[in-house]
């Protein structure tokens, strides 16, 4: 019990300084990653067709590693990335479409993100991504977001063709949106 009202404390003051989430202070600062993905099919299993926003690395889709998620290049040659929901493995991770240049983009939405399908890409696609949920380090569930700048997408198949190359920047401060480099204040 006396745990809890210090926590009820702690998030009671933390409301009144502006934080109304009542999350601990931000520490972790952003940094842009360039990011390769191979896709799904028609290359080998062997390179890495999934991200993982939590992580913030690719990962390999065969090996059960969790990853929020994948890319792939169908039959018309066309590039989409994939949400968990839409490869059947669970409504959890999101992505959506943004208007917005990837250097404009400051703060995540809360809402409106595709969860069961997948997002058609091009060169200079600009997308919003949050992660699974998971259990932040201070006990709550959360998730993590992301903003994604598609670089290019090569639909050969030479040795290391079929891929999608693109920026990414990650909040990794569980429950925090700020989309912008540095320590978020979001």
């Amino acid at each position: 019990m006396r745990y809890f009202m210090l926590a009820l404390l702690a998030c009671v003051a933390a409301v009144a300084c502006g934080n109304p989430l009542g999350l601990p202070a931000a520490f972790i600062s952003n940094v842009v990653d360039t990011v390769s993905l191979y896709a799904l099919s028609g290359t080998p299993v062997s390179l890495p067709s999934g991200y993982s926003i939590i992580s913030r690395h690719t990962v390999r889709t065969d090996q059960g590693s969790p990853f929020d998620f994948a890319f792939d290049i169908d039959t018309a040659e066309t590039a989409r990335l994939y949400p968990t929901g839409a490869l059947k493995l669970g409504q959890q991770s999101g992505l959506q479409l943004s208007a917005q240049q990837f250097d404009s983009i400051k703060i995540a939405p809360t809402g409106n993100y595709k969860l069961d399908s997948a997002q058609v890409v091009n060169v200079n696609t600009v997308l919003i991504l949050h992660s699974s949920t998971f259990t932040c380090s201070y006990g709550i569930p959360g998730v993590l977001y992301a903003k994604l700048h598609v670089l290019e997408i090569d639909t050969t198949s030479a040795p290391n063709g079929r891929r999608i190359d693109f920026e990414i920047l990650t909040d990794s401060n569980c429950g925090y949106r700020g989309l912008e480099p540095g320590v978020p204040r979001h």
